[in-house]
């Protein structure tokens, strides 16, 4: 993990769910530009599905008015030669209006509808891309905590760098934050066309699932040649 000295962005992440399906690695290859490859866990990849809420954002350490909003995001892992592994967004879905600036950086935010509801261990979240666009429905209850996240659950949730593409440049936005409150979680519900969406077939095996109350500050760093 980096250390974010300066950040560009300040923010915490909160009521954090994450829904992961295995994929072949030649699946998801085909879908990634070079020079980045598919991460791999014992010779598999992955596609997360995660919703969570935004607060207190600050951007250059201005506060971003309404500052508190949801956001969904679809995610794999990636690596690149000589280079830490991160993520790579297939799509961001966000209900403020100045987040798809990042779109310059090739970092693929939309605009959306979504809400996020919780009462006690579970947890209702839904979005549409647009009006017409693909959307989800998410309903998941958190189960007990993992002490000591490692392996593949650790693997999953600590990434701390996002690559993005822009211009016919590889970009590379480090992170920086306090290990994640996990715990693990039962799906309830779960309807989605997030996945078609982004060009992948639907997945072969039943997700595994985490939530976390989430963390903050995330200090998310100037991006940098990838």
């Amino acid at each position: 993990m980096d250390e974010v000295r300066v950040p560009l962005v300040s923010v915490h992440w909160r009521r954090q769910a994450f829904v992961h399906w295995p994929y072949p690695p030649a699946v998801l290859q085909r879908l990634l530009p070079p020079p980045l490859e598919v991460d791999v866990f014992e010779g598999q990849g992955w596609v997360s599905l995660t919703p969570f809420v935004m607060a207190s954002t600050r951007v250059l350490g201005v506060p971003l008015p309404g500052s508190t909003f949801p956001e969904t995001n679809l995610r794999t892992y990636v690596r690149r030669k000589g280079g830490p592994s991160g993520v790579w967004f297939f799509s961001l879905d966000v209900t403020h209006p100045a987040m798809p600036a990042a779109r310059l950086l090739g970092i693929p935010y939309s605009l959306g509808r979504l809400t996020v509801q919780c009462q006690g261990r579970t947890c209702h979240y839904a979005g549409r891309r647009g009006c017409r666009g693909p959307g989800y429905e998410l309903v998941v209850r958190t189960d007990d905590r993992i002490d000591a996240p490692h392996g593949l659950d650790s693997w999953l949730t600590n990434r701390f760098h996002v690559y993005a593409a822009s211009a016919g440049l590889l970009w590379r936005i480090p992170a920086s934050h306090e290990p994640w409150p996990l715990f693990r979680g039962t799906l309830r519900r779960l309807e989605q066309s997030l996945l078609a969406a982004a060009g992948l077939p639907e997945p072969a095996a039943s997700p595994l699932v985490h939530t976390s109350p989430g963390v903050g500050p995330v200090r998310l760093g100037f991006p940098r040649p990838g």
